[in-house]
């Protein structure tokens, strides 16, 4: 076979699994190759019952002690089995799964293996799996790849594919130079994938791992350059001399610019006059006060009789823009737009016309920006809100709305100075790394599962004094539906938990968009008092009647990710709170904790990752989402990242021709980075 031979050329897939792994975004055999897994399961040692400790995937060997039983609270049914060792006993207890209560056997010895949590001070081991002896013998001390899933498809149907097609394809093409190779002790690509899915160890996983992320971060840089070549000191059509407006709005503001507001406005007001199109990245702690600056910029292109287009990456957050923009630019004479993918046909149109007719000054929106329809008269600023969210690729496609417009950035993600310059290579970089005067820092607090009790009673203090509540749930099981059965389960057991007028609800990936947006707007309108969430609400969202989070099982984020989370509390004139509750209190867990828990300095944060987060600590794949890699972690690869970029340094555009004409498949990887026209 092929690489981009059809998936329907591997033996076992017809036209049903077809569609499903299609689903996933695989079409070809390379792009199931590089569907890599997003951990790895490792079967360790039978533990006794008497040393289980929570938060932790456990392997007991026990007898069914009594009779399962089976239960029912709303659409969740249960069956609890308790199973008995020479050291102590433990229940079992499986969510809809109710076919377990007439599989076990009274006496019998099984093998479980599952993960321990805490529920109301009692160990439960949660859907676990049961095993034979030969299953177990034959799984210890391995590595398991875990797939993402979609409904239909098994990590087995995923596994046997990839087998079959690491047999039947070549796979000895190996685009990176052998001295790249060998000055980076990186293992060929053909040795990379067929680790990756399949270690023998963990060694070799890291290994196939570094040489996976280093192809990523090398193929980026390379992009990156051709970016940079057609946009350094590229003459401006917009150049933007008048400033009154401006002036005048910091100036009615009822709060003063902070020193590093106005050092980052200055900087952007002398790209915007310079003659030569800005690109500039504004990085900011959440909170800091970016998108004032960022108003300020567009109300100075709308002065100079330029359109500006502000892109956020959910509705949520640009109708919250939308709203701002228009309070305070309406005195003004600043007609401000909305552009968003749930606005019906009829309303979409009007705005299109009013855009290209130049009727509105400013535009805020999400990707709806980029469709074909939307075109505007004038686009002199782009603004990207939230960057991490947006690959370049996105970036591109906005800028491309105009006649080379001046483009600003802006990120909350806390990335270190020197990785911000080689990701971000081709933009000038701003820091506004002082916060508003009078906001209140977020009081937090590391802590165990037994402390949850005393969590429930606070937040609801808080809710009676007018407030609102942010839970996280991390995705923590197998089950394809993880995602959203934990949320919903978690939600349904705090309305039973909470006083009856507690208004409970939930919201996570797998739901739709508009019914995402439909919960947020709600939960910004105070018509929601705990919201349960996962990572989804990490950007996006503005309460500023929101005063606590709570993260359940906080060890199973990246500190970063953790940060940016807290970032949504905070937001308003009253105290807020932080609680990082961890599943599992070893010292290594609780010191890494302990990081956030005392600082809420994002960049402070963010080195105290680079720092704690060695090549070999990890058995997930990845860590945090920032831009478009899929194995590349930024915090955890810094040091393959500034290799990488090392080693594309030295290419010229003659080198990369040499490469992509030996490669054909290149030149399209390097352009899927950027969506630009390469060479």
């Amino acid at each position: 076979m092929e690489l981009n031979d059809s998936i329907r050329n591997i033996k076992g897939i017809g036209g049903k699994s077809e569609k499903l792994f299609n689903k996933l975004g695989i079409y070809t055999v390379e792009e199931l190759l590089c569907f890599y897994p997003r951990e790895y399961d490792v079967f360790g040692k039978i533990e006794p019952v008497s040393s289980l400790t929570e938060g932790r995937m456990v392997i007991i060997e026990a007898v069914l002690k009594y009779v399962p039983k089976v239960s029912a609270s709303g659409n969740l049914k249960s069956v609890r089995a308790v199973f008995k060792d020479a050291s102590g006993s433990v229940t079992a207890v499986w969510f809809n799964m109710p076919f377990m209560a007439k599989m076990l056997r009274m006496g019998t010895h099984y093998i479980l293996r599952g993960r321990t949590v805490n529920r109301n001070g009692f160990l439960e081991l949660v859907q676990a799996k049961i095993l034979s002896r030969q299953e177990y013998a034959n799984l210890t001390g391995r590595l398991q790849p875990v797939y993402h899933l979609t409904a239909g498809i098994t990590v087995n149907a995923i596994s046997k594919a990839v087998r079959t097609a690491l047999k039947e394809t070549d796979l000895n093409g190996d685009f990176l130079p052998a001295d790249i190779r060998k000055e980076n002790n990186l293992v060929s690509w053909k040795k990379a994938v067929c680790a990756i899915h399949f270690p023998e160890g963990k060694e070799e996983c890291i290994q196939a791992r570094r040489r996976l992320v280093f192809d990523e971060f090398f193929l980026f840089a390379l992009a990156l350059g051709q970016v940079k070549k057609t946009k350094n000191k590229i003459p401006s059509k917009y150049i933007m001399s008048k400033n009154a407006m401006p002036l005048k709005l910091a100036g009615s503001l009822p709060y003063k610019l902070t020193t590093a507001q106005q050092a980052v406005w200055q900087e952007i007001q002398q790209d915007m006059r310079s003659g030569n199109v800005m690109n500039r990245l504004v990085q900011g702690d959440v909170g800091s006060g970016k998108t004032i600056i960022a108003l300020l910029a567009l109300l100075m292109a709308a002065e100079n009789g330029f359109q500006g287009a502000i892109m956020a990456p959910t509705e949520v957050l640009a109708l919250q823009h939308y709203e701002t923009f228009c309070a305070l630019l309406e005195p003004l004479g600043i007609k401000t737009g909305l552009l968003t993918g749930s606005l019906t046909a009829a309303q979409k149109k009007k705005v299109y016309a009013q855009m290209a007719s130049g009727e509105l000054d400013i535009i805020a929106g999400t990707h709806a920006l980029v469709q074909d329809k939307a075109e505007f008269k004038n686009l002199g600023l782009v603004v990207t809100d939230e960057q991490h969210r947006f690959g370049v690729k996105q970036r591109e496609a906005l800028y491309s709305k105009g006649n080379e417009p001046h483009m600003l950035v802006m990120s909350a993600t806390p990335i270190p100075r020197t990785l911000a310059i080689i990701l971000y290579g081709e933009l000038d970089v701003s820091v506004i790394d002082v916060m508003p005067e009078g906001r209140k820092p977020v009081k937090n607090c590391v802590v165990g599962t037994n402390y949850r009790p005393q969590a429930y009673k606070f937040m609801q203090q808080e809710i009676e004094a007018g407030h609102q509540v942010y839970v996280i749930c991390p995705m923590v099981d197998e089950s394809e539906n993880m995602e959203a059965e934990n949320v919903t389960d978690y939600t349904q057991m705090l309305r039973e938990k909470m006083p009856p007028e507690t208004r409970v609800a939930c919201l996570h990936g797998k739901m739709r968009p508009a019914q995402k947006n439909s919960i947020m707007e709600e939960f910004a309108a105070h018509k929601i008092d705990i919201l349960v969430s996962t990572t989804v609400i990490e950007v996006g969202i503005n309460v500023p009647s929101a005063t606590v989070m709570m993260v359940e099982n906080s060890e199973r984020f990246g500190l970063a990710q953790l940060h940016q989370l807290r970032g949504r509390v905070g937001r308003g004139d009253a105290q807020s709170y932080c609680i990082f509750m961890a599943g599992n209190n070893s010292k290594e867990v609780m010191d890494r904790l302990s990081i956030i828990g005392n600082s809420n300095d994002g960049f402070y944060v963010a080195e105290q990752d680079l720092k704690m987060r060695g090549p070999g600590d990890f058995f997930g794949i990845r860590q945090s989402g920032e831009l478009d890699f899929k194995l590349a972690d930024i915090y955890q690869d810094a040091d393959i990242l500034v290799a990488a970029n090392k080693a594309a340094a030295r290419f010229g555009d003659k080198d990369i021709m040499e490469l992509c004409k030996k490669h054909d498949k290149l030149k399209e990887k390097i352009m899927s980075y950027t969506g630009t026209i390469f060479l």
